[in-house]
């Protein structure tokens, strides 16, 4: 986990994609077009694109494939894919040529932003509570007014059970040293916790927390965040990644990726199931990005700028993280890595 991005980056900067033809075998004689030499693209558009003979031979059919989903084409081989209903991110617009008798394939990559520009939320504290400042939190749920908690460091990695309206720990389970912990969930009578860089996740019982099993993830590099939607848990790894895991292995099974109308947002941390969308923290800003589970787009971001300033300030001090919800509309709970408090703040709309 490195220092990286700010605040303005999540809302500011513009992604744009390196985009290109790459043929197998580097076939030179045909490329795409994409109409309006478009690089971007919003999930709300239908493009158009077509083959070109690099240097006059003949095109006898053509078949397109975007991500491997079929293309539409007509008789004069110009191609059109609607991405409504897709995920966000890098797509690749393949080709299978027929000419003269062989078969040629290209390609070319486009990036799918989405349609609509994140809704800005500012924030008042409703109430503070005391938190153990020894703790550098990576993962929080509430299951009623019990407040569950994940810390992380190796040799320091604990997985509690709090009172967080005292801040008083009702029971402390110490990690092995070789474990760094991270996000934590809990569905149903169990809860799960993710390790950092051990590519491993652990299964407890939630009444007694006593281990009752192992995961494994082996796609992405590593284990951050972690929630669910009452059937399937979704991962993050440090990227813009999202993983949605199978609810019955809780293998790696597919993942979104991190948008707005204008940038991929990266290092997403700890998250939070709440109201159907994924709430997130970005590793090292003062903002939480609140995201539709179906296709990765950033709908929100509340923006937590000053709040820090607001806890004890030492050298151990690091950022925010750890987010929790009661089910109190546009309340939710939050502290940070070695913060002595936990705030329960209200969030609205920017005027």
């Amino acid at each position: 986990m490195k220092y990286k991005t700010y605040l303005v980056t999540l809302l500011l900067v513009i992604f744009c994609s390196s985009c290109g033809s790459k043929s197998q075998n580097e076939n030179t004689l045909f490329s795409i077009e994409i109409k309006g030499n478009k690089r971007a693209v919003s999930n709300a558009d239908t493009i158009t694109f077509t083959v070109k003979s690099n240097k006059g031979n003949s095109i006898d059919a053509v078949t397109y494939t975007v991500n491997g989903e079929k293309a539409l084409a007509n008789e004069s081989f110009q191609g059109n894919f609607d991405f409504s209903d897709t995920t966000l991110g890098d797509k690749v617009i393949s080709a299978e040529i027929k000419s003269d008798g062989k078969i040629y394939r290209v390609s070319k990559s486009i990036t799918v932003l989405s349609s609509i520009a994140p809704i800005l939320y500012d924030y008042k504290i409703l109430e503070t509570y005391p938190h153990d400042i020894n703790a550098y939190t990576q993962g929080l749920e509430f299951v009623g007014d019990v407040l569950y908690e994940s810390t992380g460091q190796y040799g320091e990695s604990t997985l509690r059970k709090t009172d967080y309206k005292t801040g008083r720990v009702e029971k402390n389970i110490a990690l092995d040293r070789q474990y760094f912990a991270e996000g934590l969930t809990i569905m149903k009578d169990k809860l799960y916790q993710l390790t950092w860089r051990e590519s491993m996740g652990f299964i407890y019982n939630l009444e007694t927390l006593e281990k009752t099993g192992t995961f494994a993830y082996n796609k992405s590099m590593q284990g951050w965040g972690l929630c669910n939607d009452g059937s399937s848990l979704y991962k993050s790894d440090g990227t813009s990644k999202i993983w949605k895991l199978n609810p019955e292995t809780l293998a790696e099974e597919s993942y979104i990726e991190m948008y707005t109308n204008k940038t991929k947002i990266d290092y997403v941390n700890e998250l939070e199931w709440i109201n159907g969308a994924i709430y997130a923290n970005i590793y090292t800003t003062p903002a939480i990005a609140i995201i539709d589970p179906a296709n990765g787009a950033v709908e929100g971001v509340i923006n937590l700028q000053g709040l820090k300033k607001k806890v004890t300030q030492h050298n151990k001090l690091n950022v925010l993280n750890g987010i929790a919800s009661k089910g109190e509309p546009n309340i939710i709970y939050v502290t940070g890595k070695n913060w002595d408090k936990l705030f329960k703040i209200q969030f609205f709309e920017k005027k």
